[in-house]
């Protein structure tokens, strides 16, 4: 994959390393020379120094060729111009912006940018945090599904998936073992001390904590 990052701060370089250990082709853009010391020896992508306005910058990047865009700059505005020029202009498949302003968050996702907003993201792991422990909304991008954590125990051990699956409302995506990780199939049984990740319905949740007494 080839992916054009505009901002090298600790999100952007951090992003930058993991695509590029992971062998994808990755170009990285920031207006601050200094900035691509975050990357350390390890990257062996491409750094260009300047704004994600300038179309010549950005077809020197080769945005005319990039899969995906991701403008992670610490600026609200540098991120949602420069969005919408790889999208608008240049047609990338995948754009993705970071946004702070919430309000802005939902204005842009709405007009079909990829927007991730840190103080929503934030928002919502503190709140699963404080109010539902096992359960988390975040990890989905939809107010109507969310993630839950379930332990193995006493009348669930010997069960198998298709057992417990309630279909439109709950289904087990992995289990934890202490072996591992595994991504169950509908007769995979049960053992004391699984930990089932599952996703739940939003407005079924009452009723699932009530099912496995949680």
């Amino acid at each position: 994959m080839y992916v054009i990052i505009l901002g090298c701060g600790r999100v952007g370089s951090e992003l930058a390393k993991l695509l590029s250990s992971e062998g994808h082709n990755v170009v990285v853009i920031d207006k601050s020379k200094d900035s691509f010391e975050r990357l350390g020896g390890a990257f062996n992508g491409v750094t260009l120094e300047g704004n994600g306005f300038d179309l010549s910058l950005l077809k020197q990047a080769g945005i005319e060729k990039a899969d995906t865009f991701c403008a992670v700059t610490n600026g609200d505005n540098t991120n949602l111009v420069s969005a919408q020029v790889a999208k608008r202009i240049f047609k990338v498949p995948k754009v993705i912006a970071r946004v702070y302003d919430p309000q802005r968050a939902h204005i842009y996702a709405a007009l079909g940018l990829d927007i991730i907003s840190g103080t929503i993201l934030f928002a919502a792991m503190i709140r699963d945090k404080v109010i539902e422990s096992r359960f988390s909304s975040y990890l989905i991008e939809s107010k109507e599904l969310g993630v839950i954590e379930i332990e193995v125990k006493n009348s669930l051990v010997g069960k198998t998936i298709q057992d417990i699956n309630i279909p439109g409302e709950f289904l087990v995506v992995a289990i934890r073992r202490l072996v591992g990780v595994i991504l169950p199939e509908s007769s995979t049984v049960l053992k004391a001390k699984d930990i089932l990740m599952a996703v739940v319905k939003v407005a079924s949740l009452s009723k699932i904590k009530k099912q496995f007494n949680l």
